[in-house]
């Protein structure tokens, strides 16, 4: 059996959305700057496109700024803003954030900026009364991601935008986890930018979107011929970006039904991997990504044996590999050392358990018998790696 579940780190591309890249490819290649024929066919896709991504949030179409991913979507919402001045100001993030948005803020750091990380829960959630205490009169913009990919954890966005509204601050989300399987919707939530990835919902990877609330003012981060409402330089990805387009579309019809489907089977998994010795979900049960199941491996301290200390959540990678399964690790691994995930460490692991998270993502094709399987071989993984530990349990 192959089965794959690390759709958090991509999703496979819809035949659909291949199928609109193909005739982009063949028949609307044109350059969409240009004002002749070939150049306006690619020109009406590329607004087509925009028009299906901007539904998907209920978004106005010219509040859409198409990208080459989501990375470069949360770069330019943090450096956009930060261009806006001339002396260093303070931002705030959360300690959770993907590293599109921590390293910019690191960078904006070693500038001169002020830059607050608001701590979380041992689930991963922010507080927003923190928020509120972090606040100064030079506060430009509050950043916190929507769903946190390594653990799951939706933040509460409403509370913490509304906040942000009242003080007259921006707010930023990286919502690539949430859109297409969460409802969004703009018109009434209080976000100022918010971050879009294609391949997140089964588009073709190299495409992305920022969402940029009327009003808002951005420094571009690329200059060159002004595509992109002066505010992303460079010609646009037309296939990519009518892939992206039917992703999104078809992502805000399934999404009902789908999100029901996918929350039956990640509690499915959790259900069945509840009772068995020395291993934890982690992050928030019940404010959490619809497809997202993680847990992590921790050994009791007592009769811990040389076997045990190797395990990681990278070792873990690797044996359901050998089963044919696709799943992925917080942790980094960096000249042979194994590096605890920042996220487990924020939300309070210990070094040794931070090194020992996993993550396994559904989607479209996943089914109750992928859960069954998943949760047998993982089960006899961890009976191999730690017998004396589950002997112990077991006596």
């Amino acid at each position: 059996m192959q089965i794959y579940l690390d759709y958090s780190a991509t999703t496979p591309t819809r035949p659909e959305a291949v199928a609109a890249m193909q005739q982009a490819f063949t028949q609307q290649w044109g350059n969409p700057s240009s004002l002749h024929t070939w150049g306006q066919r690619s020109a009406t896709l590329v607004e087509r496109a925009r028009i299906k991504v901007a539904n998907l949030i209920y978004a106005v179409p010219e509040s859409i700024i198409f990208t080459s991913g989501g990375t470069e979507a949360d770069n330019m919402a943090i450096m956009g803003v930060a261009r806006c001045y001339k002396k260093p100001q303070h931002i705030i993030i959360s300690s959770v954030e993907h590293s599109a948005i921590s390293q910019p803020a690191g960078m904006l750091e070693n500038w001169g900026w002020q830059v607050t990380r608001l701590p979380v829960d041992q689930q991963g959630r922010v507080d927003p009364e923190q928020l509120q205490a972090a606040l100064q009169p030079n506060t430009v913009l509050v950043s916190i991601i929507y769903g946190q990919s390594e653990v799951g954890t939706l933040q509460p966005i409403e509370e913490l935008g509304n906040i942000c509204r009242s003080h007259g601050v921006l707010f930023h989300t990286d919502a690539v986890q949430v859109a297409g399987r969460l409802p969004i919707n703009v018109q009434k939530l209080p976000v100022d930018l918010l971050s879009l990835s294609s391949h997140k919902i089964y588009g073709p990877q190299g495409a992305g979107a920022l969402y940029i609330r009327e009003g808002v003012e951005l420094v571009p981060i690329l200059t060159g011929g002004g595509q992109e409402l002066k505010l992303r330089s460079g010609t646009q990805a037309v296939a990519a970006i009518a892939g992206f387009g039917v992703a999104a579309e078809l992502a805000n019809e399934e999404m009902t039904t789908e999100r029901l489907r996918l929350i039956r089977l990640r509690d499915r998994l959790f259900e069945q991997m509840a009772q068995t010795p020395d291993i934890i979900s982690t992050g928030d049960r019940w404010h959490r990504l619809p497809h997202h199941v993680s847990f992590c491996i921790v050994p009791p301290e007592v009769e811990r044996g040389e076997t045990e200390d190797k395990i990681t959540g990278k070792t873990l990678v690797r044996q359901l590999n050998l089963a044919g399964i696709g799943i992925s690790a917080g942790s980094a691994c960096h000249s042979g050392k194994v590096t605890p995930s920042p996220i487990l460490l924020a939300m309070g692991y210990a070094e040794d358990a931070a090194t020992r998270g996993i993550r396994l993502t559904l989607g479209r094709e996943t089914t109750e018998a992928d859960i069954d399987w998943t949760a047998m071989v993982l089960k006899q993984i961890l009976e191999r790696l730690m017998p004396r530990t589950l002997a112990i349990v077991n006596n």
